[in-house]
């Protein structure tokens, strides 16, 4: 170990070559290039191998981190693609759009001044070589199972709990109310943070694997062309999922809410994603979705916003605000986000909250106010509050409202007024069963947590799938094992 790890302190920190800011907000493919071989085996190699591994911690997923570092510094790396899927389904996806810098990097013991292992770039690099060298196969289960699974939502949270579920052999059927896999990894998250063959691709290893995909079929009330009865869905399997995500967008009142040219994020973000993979868009024809030429103004500071402001960018703004009403240091979003945004031209306007919005009929303008920090809330966030007479006003031709998620009102839209609810809206389930209030019913993802990480649906989705498997067995042992 000696020989090949703890090199931190003679092999500086590397991230992955990016893309020059003058290069790459002209196009919308991902920024950062993959790692070579030997700078793979370089960065994993100044892991420190500690005794209490914070990065294993920090992860919701409790990879193996410093195990797959080391497999991959002395170039066994179908071994480290073996160890890191055992416990993630998408490494590809989670190293290319976690928050590292909050989650492994972030805690990585190595002190500063020499800086973390580039955790999440090895990750990304050690399962893309895994496909590219044919060591992904297709889940082959041991034994089939008579029973059916339905998942609605074919997100990162469905899509892990269908490899798990299809890992025991049971018929999984994904259902998903739009045309392609992936959910917001797909529509939500631009492609210069994750090109869309990368979702495709898992897409097409869950078909191999059996997985059976009913795109273009929402659920709601009622069987109609387009959408098919919950009731059915429950009465075609033996058990459901529901790991729909959180897609109501939060929205933002005052004077001229409600003029034209103020959008919502996720409008915004999925007609540039359907422009991308080629579709047709006429909001984005009839530039009601397209920032070209115009002056806007993002409000928010999460993720979300960052892939607004980016996005903005490349269709070719004249200039991107980011109006956020705390400072840098109290921002939700990614560090990184927020950089790779500022070499591409985005002017973040700290401390800043929105109070009216200017324009007739169309949106020209928004008045906002200097915020200071106060004391911190309930949440232990510093409280923020407007500065007197402070008002001015930014140009705008576009606003974009990217304040964060809730979730749609399932019980009213599905027809089922015993699927019980938090006071936030999320369905309520057990938390340690992931049964919700319908009996054979289950839920995981956002649906449940609330807006969060594609991780932490994974993790959820996982969990929730072996519930469900426990429960199958426990509630129908004969049929569960009617194939074995």
């Amino acid at each position: 170990m000696a020989e090949r790890m703890l090199k931190f302190v003679s092999v500086a920190q590397g991230q992955p070559d990016k893309r020059p800011a003058a290069e790459r907000s002209t196009d919308f493919d991902e920024i950062y290039r993959s790692f070579a071989v030997a700078q793979a085996e370089q960065q994993s190699s100044r892991c420190s191998q500690c005794g209490v591994p914070f990065c294993s911690i920090h992860c919701p997923l409790g990879n193996n981190i410093p195990d797959w570092l080391k497999m991959t510094a002395e170039g066994r790396l179908e071994e480290a693609y073996a160890l890191s899927s055992a416990t993630n389904n998408f490494p590809e996806i989670c190293g290319r759009i976690c928050p590292q810098d909050r989650l492994c990097e972030g805690n990585c013991v190595i002190e500063k001044g020499f800086e973390s292992v580039t955790i999440g770039a090895v990750e990304r690099f050690i399962t893309d070589t895994a496909f590219a060298s044919g060591w992904v196969e297709p889940i082959r289960p041991p034994v089939e199972r008579a029973l059916s699974i339905g998942i609605v939502g074919a997100g990162p949270g469905g899509l892990a709990a269908a490899m798990q579920l299809r890992e025991q052999g049971y018929q999984v059927h994904v259902y998903d109310r739009y045309d392609r896999v992936g959910g917001l990894m797909v529509y939500g998250i631009p492609g210069f943070k994750l090109e869309k063959d990368i979702v495709a691709r898992r897409h097409l290893y869950l078909e191999e694997s059996g997985v059976k995909f009913h795109l273009g079929l929402g659920v709601g009330d009622r069987d109609e062309d387009g959408q098919i009865a919950f009731a059915t869905l429950r009465d075609r399997h033996d058990a459901v999922l529901i790991a729909t995500g959180v897609y109501k967008s939060r929205d933002i009142g005052g004077p001229g809410a409600g003029l034209g040219g103020i959008v919502k994020a996720l409008d915004y973000l999925t007609v540039s994603n359907r422009l991308s993979l080629g579709d047709t868009v006429e909001s984005f024809e009839n530039g009601e979705l397209n920032a070209a030429g115009k002056s806007v103004v993002v409000i928010g500071g999460g993720d979300t916003a960052m892939d607004c402001v980016r996005t903005a960018i490349r269709q070719g703004a004249k200039s991107v605000k980011c109006l956020y009403r705390r400072d840098r240091a109290n921002m939700p979003g990614s560090i990184r986000e927020v950089k790779n945004a500022e070499e591409e031209g985005v002017e973040f306007v700290w401390l800043a909250a929105p109070e009216a919005f200017r324009g007739e009929g169309t949106v020209s303008g928004v008045r906002a106010s200097r915020m200071k920090l106060g004391l911190p809330d309930a949440t232990g966030r510093q409280s923020v509050e407007p500065v007197e007479e402070s008002s001015f006003t930014l140009e705008a031709d576009l606003v974009i409202k990217a304040l964060g998620f809730d979730p749609e009102p399932l019980p009213t839209l599905w027809g089922q007024p015993d699927l019980a609810v938090s006071r936030w809206g999320t369905l309520r389930v057990d938390h340690e069963t992931f049964m919700t209030s319908l009996p054979g019913v289950f839920a995981a993802g956002d649906i449940v947590r609330g807006a969060s990480l594609v991780v932490w649906a994974i993790r959820d989705g996982r969990d929730a799938a072996a519930q469900m498997h426990r429960w199958l067995k426990n509630t129908a042992p004969a049929r569960a094992q009617a194939a074995e």
